[in-house]
């Protein structure tokens, strides 16, 4: 296995207090990894290092082996991030948004790439000549996968994925991840969804309070990691 993610005895200090300590954990090729915390543990600020946007005060943040801070641009060419609000503009359609950012990007393109992506995101067809300002949430985040896609950044990093979506858009957001790993894609995501990341993460880290405190994966033949246990190992962490 190709380890894409690491962090080797991280910290990590914001306005003059320390948010992550001594945090160290890999992510493999292929493999959706999920940080599982409530609010305050450092999750965000775990992908805010990896993007460079934050410096480590002890330890370090590698991207495919390679310290972020030794190569920022490297690290962030090889990584799509999807914020818990994606950043469109509401103005202009899917077509138009993609074309947009890949142009920034300097990443070449054309209609019918562009349509293969968002037939791979399940996005309607007849959806996407409206304005990004008529979509549900769901909608605007399979565009930003798309996004994703058409870079093709082997590596995503989802802040709060399914942070106010309904039921059955989670379950096709759940799929897509899947199946982008599944496909070669390396996925790290942060959520405070118990349930959630059981269902879609082969591999869960439990951050609390800057620290990870415990560590779950899916057993083999398994199509899920045990909802219980985690949330049992949650909710102790949490209380303490």
């Amino acid at each position: 296995m190709t380890t894409m993610l690491s962090t080797q005895a991280l910290g990590v200090e914001r306005s003059g207090r320390q948010v992550l300590k001594d945090v160290s954990f890999e992510t493999e090729q292929g493999e959706v990894h999920a940080l599982l915390g409530g609010n305050g543990a450092g999750k965000s600020t775990t992908l805010l290092t990896f993007l460079g946007f934050l410096t480590p005060a002890s330890g370090s943040a590698q991207v495919r082996g390679r310290e972020v801070g030794k190569d920022v641009s490297a690290a962030r060419q090889a990584i799509a991030y999807l914020p818990e609000a994606a950043t469109l503009y509401g103005h202009l359609n899917a077509y138009e948004n993609l074309l947009y950012f890949l142009t920034l990007a300097g990443t070449d393109t054309n209609r019918p790439a562009l349509d293969a992506a968002m037939d791979q995101v399940a996005l309607q067809a007849e959806a996407r000549q409206a304005r990004m300002q008529t979509y549900s949430k769901g909608m605007r985040q399979k565009v930003a996968i798309a996004l994703a896609i058409l870079r093709e950044a082997p590596i995503l990093l989802l802040d709060e994925p399914t942070s106010g979506l309904d039921p059955a858009a989670i379950d096709d957001f759940n799929r897509l991840v899947r199946d982008l790993a599944e496909g070669g894609r390396t996925i790290l995501l942060v959520t405070h969804d118990v349930y959630g990341a059981c269902h879609v993460a082969d591999r869960i880290h439990l951050l609390q309070r800057g620290e990870l405190v415990g560590a779950f994966d899916r057993p083999s033949g398994m199509d899920r990691i045990d909802t219980e246990a985690v949330h049992a190992a949650f909710a102790t962490h949490a209380a303490t």
